[in-house]
């Protein structure tokens, strides 16, 4: 699903380049709505072949796929509203799809866990690899053979490629041959902040904040970021760098995430399970609520300082995050933390981008709280952590596809690519371009 202001309505409102009543089948590397969020309308128009996916990655499809669906429909509702007091002049997208939808996607959807090997056709071999970005997330390994070849071809999908040593998540695992390589670029074009700076930069920003008398907004998104800023909050108190905190969770769909990791503790890396059995030993630390009802989250807008508010969408599209920035954003001793990769066209894109004042729920609302961006905080691997993980192949792939990126990040990977690891046919591929692969030549 495309995320990012009002364009990425009508790109995701767009019919399928194919019939999906075609498609034998479905794989999933993960559950973040940039990469799931069109399953229900595929499933809507046609598609009736397996899910194939992680088991941790079902369970967050249970939480984010109707939340999805939830979300649509209030935005819909909210335009026609406006679009009948004559505040509205765009174009009225429907609904991309309903809960029935989700429920009946949902169905199809076929969990196998990491290094199992499963054959979703004839002809073709594949297993799931932790890609140690959230929970679930998978690097794919297929072996596809067809009549004419006879050789398989060996064919790698990155997916989304967690940070080398995340306070939360593994290491992604190394794949170590390719004929194929489809390889994500989100930050193929810049490092991230150490961990250590990255730390102090939160502690300043969250003492100078919180002593100022000020409140710290956190837009986040539910599923990843949100647990891993507890956990990083958590191990600071630990620590002895921050005090005492007291953290409002304002996210239904971030609590029921957390609630999913604490049961799959045993999929995060070490320093997270540390930190949690730290926690259950002392829970006075950090006082953690989780609100629920909507009138709960109203009541955080009274809250004059001293809290931090953890709350979705991650680019501050949609959801509660938009009434904690509208009332948080004018008090100039207040801050709001920007924690996550902000798409072009996103209200969290133009407060990172320095607007002096911004459109929110209707209104135009001026920015005088501070906006902190902390860089070292992806749940994507940096250009160093991509080539860490390309340097696990002992042979160079034939062909290698570099994806998921903005044009600038996926032009710059490609030439630290070609710098650092000497990789041959390094290809961009277009949107709606279709390329045949077999092992003896890349045509």
């Amino acid at each position: 699903m495309f995320q990012g202001g009002h364009e990425s309505l009508s790109k995701n409102a767009e019919p399928f380049g194919f019939d999906p009543a075609d498609i034998d089948f479905l794989v999933l590397t993960h559950a973040h709505i940039d990469h799931s969020g069109l399953i229900p309308r595929l499933c809507q128009q046609g598609f009736k072949g397996p899910i194939y996916c992680t088991p941790s990655t079902l369970e967050l499809l249970k939480i984010l796929l109707p939340d999805s669906a939830h979300i649509q429909s209030s935005d819909y509702e909210r335009v026609l509203r406006r679009k009948a007091k004559g505040k509205y002049r765009g174009e009225v997208y429907n609904p991309l799809y309903t809960l029935r939808d989700v429920d009946q996607a949902l169905l199809q959807v076929r969990a196998i866990a990491y290094g199992t090997r499963f054959a979703p056709c004839e002809g073709a071999q594949m297993q799931f690899e932790n890609a140690g970005h959230i929970l679930g997330s998978a690097i794919l390994v297929a072996s596809l053979k067809d009549d004419a070849h006879e050789q398989p071809l060996r064919l790698v999908f990155s997916g989304d490629l967690g940070m080398q040593h995340s306070p939360i998540m593994p290491n992604p695992t190394l794949i170590e041959e390719a004929d194929a390589l489809i390889v994500e670029s989100t930050y193929g074009d810049r490092l991230h902040r150490s961990m250590e700076s990255t730390e102090d930069e939160i502690v300043s920003v969250v003492r100078q904040t919180l002593e100022g008398g000020g409140n710290l907004v956190v837009p986040s998104f539910a599923v990843g970021r949100t647990q891993e800023m507890l956990f990083l909050f958590v191990d600071l108190v630990r620590r002895g760098r921050l005090p005492t905190l007291d953290v409002w969770v304002d996210s239904p769909m971030a609590t029921a995430a957390t609630s999913l990791t604490h049961k799959l503790l045993a999929e995060l890396g070490e320093r997270a399970r540390e930190t949690s059995a730290w926690f259950a030993q002392n829970p006075q630390a950090l006082n953690i609520r989780f609100v629920s009802d909507v009138e709960e989250s109203k009541a955080l807008n009274r809250i004059k300082g001293g809290a931090i508010i953890i709350s979705a969408s991650g680019m501050c599209e949609a959801g509660r995050i938009l009434h904690h920035l509208y009332w948080n954003l004018p008090k100039e001793h207040s801050a709001v933390l920007i924690t996550g990769f902000q798409a072009q066209g996103t209200l969290g894109r133009r407060l990172v981008d320095g607007q002096s004042k911004v459109r929110l729920l209707g209104e135009e609302v001026l920015v005088r709280a501070s906006i902190h961006t902390i860089g070292g905080l992806s749940a994507h691997a940096d250009q160093e952590g991509l080539l860490t993980w390309c340097r696990g192949f002992r042979l160079p792939p034939a062909r290698t596809f570099i994806v998921h990126g903005e044009q600038k990040a996926s032009e710059v990977f490609r030439e630290a690519i070609t710098h650092a690891l000497g990789w041959p046919e390094l290809v961009l591929p277009g949107r709606g371009v279709s390329y045949t692969l077999h092992p003896s030549s890349a045509s």
